[in-house]
């Protein structure tokens, strides 16, 4: 007879007390199966809530593992909702994400942010998670670089690395309030049998004594403290230290974008838009327009 695997301790009362103060209203939870936290998420937000107004806070205030701590009756507030097996994880235009259980970390954020112009989000969460897992001395080179628009990648030298993880974003209406739900994907452990053309990096090359848990737990807060500085600075405050990290500046690249083809990547403007150098001129590229993949001799595409 198989021993049976001891739970995942996820700690998330330790979570909601480092995070309630930049998120009030937060709960934090844990699901042992989920298809996708980003459509949990979005389906919660969707839904008409009119919490009583003497009952509109934390329900609940105690850490149970594996389940909940700070669980709402009101959905539009923000939450972080971990899986420990998401069935049907999701990435950009459509693409699926393969997670396997305490192999991956998978987990969406949603929340509102109080800025009107969201260019470039998806950039600045990229640069939090990267700067939280792969802190560096600006002599060095990171190992964690970042490929515009939402994908991590681990170095192994210049113009080379392998997929790590992604981030997609979405949002969705909720009465007065737009959310933005934040998904997150990244490998920690090495998984068999992973189809991937981008190759397969995971954040045990980097630390092998990371876990699931420790690496939701080292970028959860500066994840959220991005956040907010985004809501007043917007993308243009995170340029430099994305230029320290940009995988495809100066790389040929191809997108899908109708007339533009083939060009090299110049960097981001202070929007986040990527800045492509043609025959024609320099076009500006972003996201939700095109897809953008690396040449063959890069990174083994993209």
């Amino acid at each position: 007879m198989t021993m049976a695997e001891p739970p995942i301790q996820w700690g998330a009362e330790a979570l909601w007390q480092q995070l309630r103060t930049l998120l009030p209203g937060l709960s934090v939870e844990v699901l042992e199966r989920c298809v996708s936290t980003n459509s949990a998420l979005l389906e919660r937000a969707r839904v008409e809530v009119r919490p009583d107004p003497e009952n509109a806070d934390v329900l609940v205030q105690r850490s149970v593992e594996s389940a909940a701590f700070g669980r709402r009756a009101a959905d539009i507030q923000p939450c972080l909702l971990v899986a420990e097996n998401q069935t049907g994880g999701r990435g950009r235009l459509g693409r699926s994400w393969q997670s396997a259980p305490g192999a991956s970390l998978t987990f969406s954020l949603s929340t509102p942010i109080a800025r009107a112009d969201w260019s470039g989000l998806s950039l600045v969460v990229g640069l939090a998670l990267a700067q939280a897992l792969d802190p560096h001395p600006g002599a060095t080179p990171p190992r964690i670089g970042l490929k515009w628009p939402n994908d991590l990648w681990l170095m192994d030298g210049p113009a080379r690395g392998r997929k790590l993880g992604g981030v997609l974003i979405e949002t969705v209406a909720a009465g007065r309030t737009r959310l933005a739900v934040i998904g997150v994907g990244l490998n920690v452990m090495p998984m068999p049998d992973v189809e991937a053309n981008t190759g397969f990096a995971c954040l045990n090359e980097l630390d092998p004594a990371m876990t699931a848990p420790a690496a939701l737990h080292r970028l959860a807060l500066p994840l959220v403290q991005a956040l907010r500085r985004f809501e007043n600075e917007g993308f243009a405050g995170f340029a430099a230290d994305y230029a320290a990290r940009d995988l495809l500046a100066g790389q040929p690249v191809r997108t899908t974008q109708q007339g533009l083809g083939e060009g090299i990547a110049r960097g981001v403007d202070a929007s986040g838009a990527l800045q492509v150098q043609t025959a024609a001129g320099m076009v500006a590229v972003t996201s939700g327009e095109v897809s953008v993949r690396l040449q063959p001799d890069a990174v083994g595409g993209a």
